[in-house]
């Protein structure tokens, strides 16, 4: 035999045995048999319903690692007042002047030197199921030992945030998923002279970073005693049977997946983009297996549950879960004279694409705080004109919430509407007046998009008023012939003035255009709220939330003997924060902004692209 064949022979030999354990080459050990056997029995127990288990898909799956992932990044925030410092010699010092460098900025040590410039600390949180081009916040902060007094006006210039590991003691960079830019919004509003001195050294950038990684999915984890392959195909193949969509080529397409014998990949349908804790919830109430003669006898039992209004709930879930089939006994259910039930059957019915319910809605959103959050967000999920004008209407609500719950829903809904397209603005945000026949209002956001939104299009300012948007932009306005007049004083800049009519629309889009920012224009208006020149309310950030009560009335009829155990009376809490809608979560869970001590110590990847590339 020759080298050349004996060589071979041996290179075989080698990976075999280097590979027997994840091929299985050798036998189980009895240990391992006798766990394989009983996930076997215990697969077959449940595809049967035998010996107690669960007919429920929710009992044998876990959700997986569907958390927000932090990324970090070290940037540079310019357009400072004197406010800034020539940071001192540091690993963060380093990276920042690589990355200027690599981005062609000429002079790069005298210009962070500049005491208009800061280094800054840029971080972000990504959410589960983000996609790539999606605009997400990124938080702002100072390292420590920074003696920038103020973030106030700043402007950060374009930095990549990337993933962070720590490995043997150090931190590791990851790949650049991250692009963040924009005006910093610090976290004082208001009277600058009032702050404190941390609110003037940290902010925020709604909607300020672009998401360039690949897309997020859900993953789903089997149960370790049900984890087969017969128990993972099961799986997958229900969930796929009960959502799918269809590729370019037109094929139906199921949404889950079933990569390994214990991990599921689930994409999000489109009607529940916005509200995927929904998704997961319905999911979980899918039947494992079920034959049309025990669906039909489900169906006849959910048809009790869901008409009453403390087992409604839940009985809604399950008949959503089943899909279309359940629309009929959904729609009987509007019928309930309980409140609660009518709602819960609304809602199950918005994701169904069924919009009877839609009255239901809107009632519990007028109505209910304990409902109204996820009334709008099923709302939201309708692209129909019934859904729409339920919509419109709320936008006239006495309630600030409602109101502006309305809105993102709506926006969300149907963005190109011209009822509530707005415009995007030079300033970096999008401006938004309603036609409203309710009180005057004028919402803002720090969270998730940088927009104004002023209710009653018409209102105007109350004059006589002085007013600052940053120290560039001075406004004045005129009592008698009720205008306001917008100049622009700058250095190195010929000064600058346009007279608009008193209108806060007009006011807001003159200053805009001669250069003020989203986080100038929200101080402006802070300010014009404490002077009271706003003739109406100013609301930052008021949304509607999960985790209220809703008080039961006194049942004026018998429950039903499925109620039996449940509470039929007093407060229930609807809701929480593991199950709010996506489009209403404004921030990650708390646990995810621990926000450790950041001190990078791998300097950046020469490969990656350069940001005026990307940008």
């Amino acid at each position: 035999m020759t080298a050349r064949c004996l060589g071979l022979l041996c290179v075989l030999f080698i990976s075999m045995f280097s590979g027997c354990h994840e091929f299985k080459l050798f036998p189980f050990t009895d240990k391992e048999q006798a766990q394989e056997k009983a996930r076997q029995a215990n697969v077959r127990a449940a595809l049967r319903g035998e010996n107690g288990h669960s007919r429920f898909i929710g009992d044998y799956v876990k959700i997986g690692d569907n958390g927000y992932i932090k990324v970090q990044g070290v940037g540079l925030v310019d357009r400072l007042d004197g406010t800034g410092e020539d940071p001192p010699a540091s690993k963060l010092r380093t990276m920042l002047l690589e990355d200027l460098r690599r981005n062609e900025v000429k002079d790069p040590q005298k210009y962070i030197s500049s005491a208009n410039t800061a280094l800054v600390v840029v971080t972000a949180h990504i959410p589960p199921i983000v996609r790539k081009g999606e605009k997400i916040d990124v938080e702002i902060t100072l390292p420590d030992g920074s003696e920038t007094t103020s973030l106030r006006g700043g402007w950060l210039m374009p930095c990549f945030l990337r993933e962070m590991a720590v490995l043997q003691g150090e931190v590791h960079e990851g790949r650049d998923i991250v692009i963040a830019t924009g005006p910093v919004l610090i976290d004082a509003l208001g009277d600058p002279a009032t702050a404190s001195a941390a609110s003037l050294r940290r902010g925020r950038i709604p909607g300020g970073g672009r998401y360039v990684g690949d897309d997020r999915i859900l993953t789903v984890a089997i149960q370790n005693e049900y984890r087969t392959v017969r128990m993972s195909r099961q799986l997958s193949d229900r969930v796929g049977k009960r959502f799918y969509d269809y590729d370019e080529h037109g094929i139906r397409r199921p949404l889950a997946d079933a990569k390994t014998n214990a991990r599921i990949e689930l994409v999000v349908h489109d009607r529940y983009r916005d509200n995927y804790p929904r998704y997961l919830q319905c999911i979980r109430a899918m039947s494992l297996t079920e034959s049309p003669v025990e669906k039909h006898i489900r169906l006849q039992e959910l048809a009790e549950q869901v008409k009453f209004g403390p087992t409604a709930e839940d009985a809604a879930l399950k008949l959503e879960a089943i899909g279309p089939e359940a629309i009929p006994t959904l729609k009987e259910a509007l019928k309930s004279p309980d409140f609660e039930a009518r709602f819960h059957a609304g809602v199950a019915l918005a994701y169904l694409n069924n919009t009877d319910g839609v009255p239901a809605l809107k009632e519990a959103a007028a109505k209910e705080p304990a409902f109204r959050v996820f009334a709008l967000a099923a709302l939201s999920c309708l692209p129909d004109g019934t859904a729409g004008e339920a919509l419109r209407e709320l936008m006239n609500e006495p309630s600030t919430e409602t109101r502006y719950g309305a809105f993102r829903a709506f926006s969300t809904m149907a963005p190109n509407d011209p009822m509530i397209k707005g415009a995007q603005m030079p300033g970096h945000f999008s401006l938004h007046p309603i036609e409203s026949t309710g009180k005057p209002l004028v919402h803002l956001t720090r969270f998730k998009k940088a927009e104004i939104v002023v209710f009653g299009d018409t209102q105007e300012f109350q004059t006589p008023l002085v007013l600052r948007a940053g120290t560039r932009v001075l406004l004045q306005g005129n009592a008698h012939n009720k205008t306001v007049t917008v100049r622009r004083i700058a250095p190195g800049e010929q000064p600058r003035e346009v007279t608009v009519s008193a209108k806060v629309v007009d006011v807001i889009k003159a200053a805009s255009d001669l250069g003020a920012t989203y986080a100038e224009l929200v101080e402006m208006l802070v300010q014009a709220e404490n002077q009271r020149n706003l003739p109406g309310l100013l609301a930052i950030d008021t949304l509607p939330t999960p985790g209220r009560v809703y008080e039961r009335p006194k049942m004026a009829r018998e429950a039903p003997a499925s109620a039996s155990g449940k509470s039929i009376s007093g407060g229930v809490t609807v809701g929480g924060e593991g199950i709010a809608p996506n489009l209403f979560n404004e921030k990650p869970p708390q646990d995810a902004i621990d926000n450790p001590e950041f001190r990078p110590s791998v300097p950046s990847s020469p490969k990656k692209p350069t940001i005026k590339d990307d940008i």
